[in-house]
């Protein structure tokens, strides 16, 4: 059974680290049964062991998921990496609600900002990591225009992945970067590189820098 301890305002003032909120949102479709909900199970519990290994990032990076397979599931809240036993295994069923995934993402990244600056806790720009092999199947459009004009802002870093045979037209526009196609279903490869771009946003010596980020070639199909 994943434990996981939720963050309050006790612990932001506990632990006065630079935040740097990291939310997945994941496709866990029926498309995505069989090898490449397995392999993602595996990169996600990855990318938090390798957090973990690196103290600063352990004390800075929050995770976030949530999942759309036939419903919108919000399998994990907000919480500094150091404080994650474990993660959830996802199954993939139904059919692929993104739109609302991602508006309840959105909801979730405004309600931390916001926490942080309450809080008086300095914070990175949000990052937002979206994995889909497919289409969504709900109306997205009014989301996708919300990330990206909060990534034209810069307020806002939009990752978007695209598995196998997934629209990477749709999901380019969530953001103001065109999606990348994962090679074959290398999604440990991709959630390390995810994990050395966390060490470095933490390791940054001012949340308004800009950070240099490792480059895709280990997982990403040219």
């Amino acid at each position: 059974m994943a434990t996981y301890r939720l963050n309050g305002d006790s612990e932001l003032i506990d632990n006065p680290s630079p935040r740097c909120a990291c939310m997945l949102v994941l496709d866990t479709s029926a498309s995505m049964f069989g090898p490449p909900i397995r392999e993602l199970n595996a990169g996600v519990q990855a990318f938090i062991s390798a957090i973990q290994e690196d103290d600063m990032a352990a004390c800075s990076v929050e995770l976030g998921v949530i999942t759309a397979g036939g419903k919108v599931t919000e399998q994990l809240p907000f919480t500094t990496a150091m404080n994650i036993s474990q993660c959830r295994q996802f199954t993939a069923s139904g059919l692929t609600p993104l739109g609302g995934a991602m508006e309840l993402a959105l909801d979730r990244l405004e309600e931390r900002t916001a926490a942080y600056r309450k809080a008086g806790v300095a914070y990175y720009q949000p990052w937002l990591v979206v994995i889909s092999d497919g289409v969504p199947t709900d109306q997205w459009q009014a989301a996708s225009v919300r990330a990206r004009t909060l990534a034209q802002q810069r307020k806002l870093v939009v990752v978007p992945v695209g598995v196998e045979e997934a629209d990477l037209e749709a999901l380019s526009a969530f953001s103001t970067r065109p999606a990348k196609r994962l090679e074959g279903l290398k999604f440990r490869e991709f959630f390390l590189w995810l994990s050395a771009s966390m060490s470095r946003v933490s390791a940054s010596s001012s949340t308004t820098d800009q950070v240099k980020l490792p480059p895709t070639d280990s997982w990403d199909s040219i």
